[in-house]
């Protein structure tokens, strides 16, 4: 029970830490604005890798099961509800926790291990302050940005396939996509990506600052970091699911 409790506790406290240095966020501006820089900018890339291929196997699988049940005309809408609930939010939180959280776990990691941390603390420099709070900031503020440019990368992939593999004119696409759409799955799908983005960096400084000294501390703490990230983003994708899209 303890082996639960005290890392939950431990959890807890950095998250209560991390709320009160937001505060300084004026002051810390410019680490801040690093880490929007390093977290979105160098993500764009591969973020925008995976929502072209995420669009097109999902306008595939959906005319695959549409074929013989329902007319492919409302593909477009039904595809891109797909990808603005559930698969950009996903799987871009899913590749971030990958690059980004493991990222920071190992960078503070290295740094706890190396005792620039204790170092921080004997100048009387609040770590959180100065190490955690802008990752949590600028992880928090680029993810529903990332979410969106996936969601509209993944439309490019979904129109690029109805077009050239399913003989479904982009404009038939785009009516498609006018009468389902809604801005409710678009802000919920944002939400998402806010709330992961809270997760993935909290996690990843969280098994950083506590790695373990060792040879095999810093990996292990590594590997954690994206585990645990990536059951959080799932766990907290299905409750999120059942608060912002209740079925009738």
């Amino acid at each position: 029970m303890n082996a639960l409790f005290f890392p939950l506790a431990e959890f807890g406290y950095l998250l209560s830490r991390v709320v009160l240095a937001l505060r300084f966020v004026w002051r810390d501006r410019r680490r801040v604005i690093y880490q929007l820089d390093f977290v979105g900018v160098n993500s764009i890339p591969l973020v925008g890798l995976i929502g072209l291929f995420a669009g097109a196997i999902i306008a595939w699988q959906a005319a695959y099961q549409f074929r013989g049940m329902i007319s492919l005309s409302v593909l477009g809408g039904q595809v891109m509800r797909v990808v603005m609930m559930e698969m950009a939010p996903v799987l871009t939180a899913l590749v971030i926790a990958g690059r980004i959280g493991a990222s920071m776990t190992a960078e503070l990691g290295s740094m706890k291990l190396s005792q620039q941390i204790d170092a921080l603390r004997t100048m009387s420099v609040d770590p959180v302050r100065y190490l955690v709070m802008p990752r949590f900031l600028g992880l928090s503020l680029m993810m529903p940005i990332l979410t969106f440019f996936s969601v509209v990368i993944a439309f490019l992939g979904a129109i690029g396939v109805c077009y050239f593999f399913l003989d479904l004119t982009p404009q038939t696409f785009i009516a498609s996509l006018r009468d389902f759409f809604s801005v409710a799955d678009l802000l919920g799908g944002l939400l998402k990506g806010t709330f992961f983005g809270m997760i993935i960096s909290l996690v990843g400084c969280f098994k950083g600052m506590n790695a373990k000294y060792g040879a095999g501390g810093l990996g292990k703490a590594t590997i954690s970091s994206f585990v645990t990230s990536s059951i959080c983003i799932l766990a907290g994708d299905f409750l999120l699911w059942i608060i912002l899209f209740q079925s009738d």
